[in-house]
């Protein structure tokens, strides 16, 4: 291997991601004497989980309000086969939906194993190491489209993501198994990236949207069986935990209020942001995101393009309790800010003549580290 090709190398680019956000990382912990619960969520006002967390950790790093979503993983990742249920639905606020995102809490609490200060650091430990693979297929990605594999960083510092591993969120590893899943497609590993399309939606039931994408893009390629194996697998996966949940959980299906009508959430955020720059500017940058998104994946064709084109249509439906917080917006579909970065340096490099996406319906002859 030449020098070039070293400097390169998608292992090389999730290497420095990984390192650059484990500096910070540290950073934080030192800052606050190494109190890892800072990166799960815990909020002031939330009774339940404070109570739980308190009476297994002693005092927690509490936020402002309600805290974040890790707070629920946390509960998760100390039950994640739901042996104890009715203990699980008094703590989590919508039992049957937060039980559905189940891989990411079952990794970090070890499949029930570990004790409540190891899952802790579990949480945090499984979304550094998700970072560092998700930027390594990113790169990976990149790379079967003709372009730098450097452009894999797009998934370390993804806004989103940054947000997601402030909190302990599930985002991380579902698009870390998604991006791998599209880089396995590229290399003609149909049946690995099913599994991995499969374990995205595990981690967040919303990734179903990835593997019906990448099934319309198989679907017009010609290549009908695998298509429709593409989208029923991953969802006939999370329709049995779905069934098991049903039975663990005596509780009535909740409902979690996040579509509606298209764009009435939307322009019922609009008037809020106004107040707050930050959210005005991340506002409209996303909206205009998504339409220049929408307009490459139109001309290009990609596979990665369709794989998260169904954010685009969800973002519509997205309700006033999604779009008011730039900070849940953009975690919500952070994995199409970075596809749109590799599209739109795939697009100038088609237009040059070089990095069209032509490896798309053809396995790359450089086998696919999986």
């Amino acid at each position: 291997m030449t020098k070039a090709r070293k400097l390169s190398s998608p292992v090389l680019v999730a290497v420095v991601g990984f390192v650059i956000v484990a500096v910070l990382v540290l950073r934080a912990l030192t800052a606050l004497d190494w109190d890892a619960t800072v990166f799960v969520g815990f909020g002031e006002e939330a009774t339940p989980t404070r109570a739980y967390a308190e009476e297994r950790l002693g005092e927690v790093f509490l936020r402002v309000g309600h805290g974040h979503d890790g707070k629920f993983f946390f509960v998760q990742a100390n039950d994640p086969w739901l042996v104890e249920p009715v203990e699980n639905a008094e703590v989590l606020d919508l039992p049957l939906y937060r039980s559905q995102r189940m891989l990411y809490p079952m990794i970090a609490g070890g499949s029930g194993l570990l004790g409540p200060e190891q899952i802790v650091w579990g949480l945090l430990a499984t979304n550094l190491v998700a970072i560092a693979l998700g930027t390594w297929g990113t790169a990976v990605v990149a790379q079967r489209m003709g372009v730098s594999p450097w452009l894999g960083l797009a998934f370390t510092f993804n806004i989103g993501f940054i947000g997601a591993l402030t909190v302990s969120g599930a985002g991380i590893l579902a698009a870390a198994a998604a991006f791998w899943a599209v880089a396995a497609l590229l290399d003609g590993r149909s049946y690995p990236a099913i599994v991995l399309l499969a374990a995205a939606a595990l981690t967040r039931e919303v990734m179903l949207v990835a593997a019906v994408g990448a099934a319309w893009w198989l679907w017009k390629q010609g290549r009908r069986r695998l298509a429709v194996a593409t989208a029923l697998i991953p969802a006939s996966v999370v329709g049995v935990w779905a069934l098991y949940l049903y039975f663990r959980l005596d509780v009535d299906q909740e409902s979690v209020g996040v579509v509606g009508l298209p764009l009435v959430g939307l322009a019922k955020a609009v008037p809020q942001w106004m107040g707050d720059p930050v959210a005005l500017l991340a506002g409209f940058g996303m909206i205009m995101m998504l339409v220049l998104y929408t307009r490459q994946v139109l001309r290009s064709h990609s596979l990665l393009g369709w794989t998260f084109f169904g954010f685009v249509p969800l973002a519509i439906l997205f309700t006033e309790k999604v779009w008011v917080n730039w900070f849940d917006f953009t975690r919500v579909v952070a994995p199409i800010i970075t596809a749109f970065v590799l599209l739109v340096f795939v697009g100038s490099g088609a237009n040059r003549g070089t990095g069209a996406d032509s490896r798309t319906e053809e396995p790359s002859s450089e086998p696919l580290p999986l």
